[in-house]
């Protein structure tokens, strides 16, 4: 395979790659830094690999040359991967407002939600403005959930997890846009996309790994512990 002669695919491929690799280092960094909630560690990690693993498949797409249909044939596990992931953002985030039981009882559901994503693209033609109400809708449920957290003080780095989700949705707004800048190189409405994506993944892992500190519940602990 070439690489694709023009300038903006090669920074929207660059930028997906970059993306990919802060991800599994994000991943790797929660997964090995002694948190005392292996559960909640897993399920992000799956979801940064994951989003990982979409960008590298986004990366192949966007910087090399191929035959029609290996190109129609790559954005089906990309598509797969979105879907999936967008569903265990909600497992996630229902797991810090609910705990584990309520949180295990929608995998299935989020998995299923993901080959169902994947079917309607295959069905309806323009799969991106299918995943962007699919994300929109549960991205905003998911915000909605950590702002609460943030509000009521139930869990550390809630707050900053709600600003990493603010950044994901308006990274989907820019890149349902035509803007384009120029940055040294140029980059149209996809690199501008993962450029805000990066600074969303960094929060996440920020705000994620101030709420696995071992005394990241404690104020929940206590109000409980004071209502029983």
């Amino acid at each position: 395979m070439m690489m694709t002669p023009s300038p903006t695919e090669l920074t929207t491929s660059a930028t997906d790659a970059v993306l990919a690799l802060e991800c599994i280092l994000i991943a790797a960094y929660l997964r090995h830094t002694g948190t005392v909630d292996r559960w909640r560690a897993g399920l992000w990690c799956w979801i940064l690999g994951l989003i990982a693993f979409s960008a590298f498949l986004g990366a192949v797409a966007h910087g090399f040359e191929m035959p029609g249909s290996m190109y129609a044939a790559l954005w089906k596990p990309l598509y797969l991967s979105l879907g999936i992931l967008i569903g265990l953002f909600l497992v996630g985030a229902v797991y810090d407002w609910r705990g584990r039981i309520a949180a295990g009882r929608l995998v299935p559901w989020s998995i299923g939600g993901g080959v169902a994503f994947l079917g309607v693209t295959e069905i309806v033609r323009g799969p991106f403005i299918v995943f962007a109400v699919y994300e929109a809708a549960v991205m905003l449920s998911v915000l909605a959930i950590y702002v609460f957290l943030a509000a009521t003080h139930r869990l550390k780095g809630a707050g900053v997890v709600s600003v990493a989700i603010v950044l994901n949705l308006a990274a989907a707004g820019a890149q349902a846009s035509d803007l384009s800048v120029r940055i040294w190189v140029p980059f149209d409405h996809n690199g501008i996309f993962h450029l805000v994506q990066m600074a969303g993944a960094g929060m996440l892992g920020l705000g994620l790994r101030f709420g696995m500190q071992p005394d990241a519940r404690g104020v929940f602990r206590e109000s409980s512990s004071r209502h029983a």
